[in-house]
This record gives C-alpha cells, structure tokens and sequence, in this order.
C-alpha cells in the first residue's frame, strides 16, 4: 500500500499519524512539488493525502490519471484546490475532516471581534510606537462585545460553534443559511435582513459558485454603521476591493481577515494600511488542538481504506 502525501516536509507530524496508523505502507512524498511530478507519482500511488496550501492542487487533469486510487483524503475542511467533481467522475471518493478545526476557528472570529470592538490592536500598535493613545481609543467608541448584535452567514460547524462562544458573551445572535436549522437557538434570517441587524457579521461559509462574490458592495453599504465584518470562510466570498473602500470611508469600524483573495497577502495591498483592519495569515483553524485533531481524523479514515472499510466523511 503506497500513501502519496502532498502536504510540505515541514508538516511531519501529519506524516507520522499515517505510519502510526498504517505502519505497513509507504508514504511518500513529492520532491520538486510540482504539477507534473504529481501527475507521475498519481499511478504508483493507492492513496492520495492533499495539500491545504494550493500548491499541488487535485484538479481534472490529475483525476484523469488517478482514477485507480482508492481514496483522495484531504486533511482538514476546504477541498478548493480538489475537483471534487472530477474524481467523482474517476470513481474515487474524496473525503475531508469535518468539525476537526471548527472549535478553533470559532474562537480566532470571536477573539478577532472583541480586539477590534475595543481598538486592541491599534492601541498596541501606537504604544509600540511610543504613543500614549487613550483619550484617541476612548473618542473612537470602545464598545462591549456583549452589546453588538452578530449575524453569521453560514451555519454548518464553524458557523455554530461561532453562535455558541458569541451568545455568551450576551451577543444577540441571528444567521442565514441554505435552510433554517430546528435546533439553532440563534434567529434565522434572510441574507439582507441579517445584514441590516449586524453589528458584527461573521462570514464562514464555503466557497461555492453561490458563495464567491457573495459580500460585495451592495451587501456592504446594508450593515450598520461602525459594523465590524469577520471573515474566516474564504477570500473570495467577499469583494475586497469593496471592503476596502468602505472601511476607508469610516462608515465600517473594522475587518478581522484570516482569509484572501490572493494569498500569502501581497505586501503593498490596501488593507495593509488600514489601522481598523487585523490581519492574519490564513491561521485561525490552526491550532495546535486542531491540527492534530485533523492529523488524527485522517489517519483514522486512511487506516479504515487500507483494511477494507468504507471511508468516511465522503463529500
């Protein structure tokens, strides 16, 4: 049994969960990490492991070649570099890690809320540069956490942990997804009237045709004035140049960004020299809990394939 792992050498740790699990399969790795040499190991290989960089994505062209694997795994909740679709077509299920990061990403959106509702990381910026800048931070309007209003667009693990964490703050909670969910406690709404009620509104949904572009201008100018907008789902999901353009006129009081359009984030881009922006580089699933709960639940459904079971968490 050959396992094909493409996350990076510096990810090992994923590397021993599989040969913990499957001690008597090789795992092995792409050297030059390319397209091309991907597309040459794809035959020798039984199962493939992905890559959550986007380096060596999983596209039709691969599919074409892999049809005989018996499993494409990816470690961790996005597949946008995997064409799911594709391998479908190939006869091979794909699988990926539900809920193994949704806990962590949750926290980073609530956490990045709060700093932002009360200035923290601009406060920190200017101390470090040796200013004293209360009077400024208290004339912007420190705000409690507790008495924004927050709407969630999209409700699956993330989204509902994000519900949880930010009720107890006393938040009033309200979200919209494909469908209202009978056992959220949280008030379901359409996307423009959860718009017009939020204070904070936090993106987690997947990038989907439906979802690319779904923040834009238009939905922007619908929130409140001083509204803070979280993205921890995808870059594409909103527009950035329109959120640029709104936080600099003032009306929005701040983004927290863990995901981008283009990334790693490009040194001169706009939202760099915005002070009510916090910036982070695509990290908020990544804790330490998470990822060994990713490495874990991967090896897991690896182990399952190579005895003979059906995989699970199928897309």
């Amino acid at each position: 049994m050959r396992i094909l792992l493409l996350a990076p050498d510096d990810h090992d740790d994923l590397g021993r969960h599989l040969r913990g699990a499957v001690p008597e399969a090789e795992v092995v790795r792409p050297v030059t990490r390319t397209r091309a040499e991907l597309r040459a190991l794809l035959p020798g290989a039984d199962i493939v492991v992905g890559d959550w960089s986007g380096e060596l994505p999983l596209g039709a062209a691969e599919a074409a070649v892999g049809g005989h694997l018996r499993l494409v795994q990816q470690p961790g909740v996005g597949v946008n570099w995997i064409d799911v679709d594709a391998w479908h077509r190939a006869g091979v299920p794909v699988a990926n890690t539900p809920g193994a990061n949704a806990a962590s990403v949750a926290e980073w959106a609530v956490v990045a809320a709060a700093s932002l509702s009360r200035s923290m990381g601009w406060g920190h910026d200017e101390m470090r540069r040796g200013q004293w800048p209360q009077e400024r931070i208290l004339e912007r309007g420190c705000r409690d956490l507790g008495d924004r209003r927050v709407g969630i667009v999209g409700f699956g693990d993330i989204g509902r942990r994000c519900a949880g964490l930010f009720e107890a703050f006393g938040c009033e909670v309200s979200y919209t997804a494909q469908r209202p969910r009978a056992d959220a406690a949280a008030r379901y709404l359409e996307l423009d009237d959860l718009l017009a009620v939020s204070d904070v509104l936090v993106l987690a949904v997947p990038l989907t045709p439906v979802t690319r572009g779904l923040i834009g201008a238009r939905e922007l100018a619908r929130l409140p004035e001083d509204a803070i907008v979280v993205n921890v789902a995808r870059g594409s999901v909103v527009d950035e140049s329109a959120l640029t353009v709104a936080l600099r006129s003032g009306r929005l009081g701040g983004a927290a960004l863990d995901v981008f359009d283009d990334e790693p984030l490009a040194p001169d881009s706009d939202l760099c020299r915005i002070d009510r922006v916090l910036l982070s580089p695509h990290v908020a699933g990544g804790s330490a809990t998470a990822r060994t709960r990713i490495y874990a639940m991967t090896a897991r459904n690896v182990s399952r394939v190579c005895t003979g079971r059906a995989p699970r968490w199928t897309l």
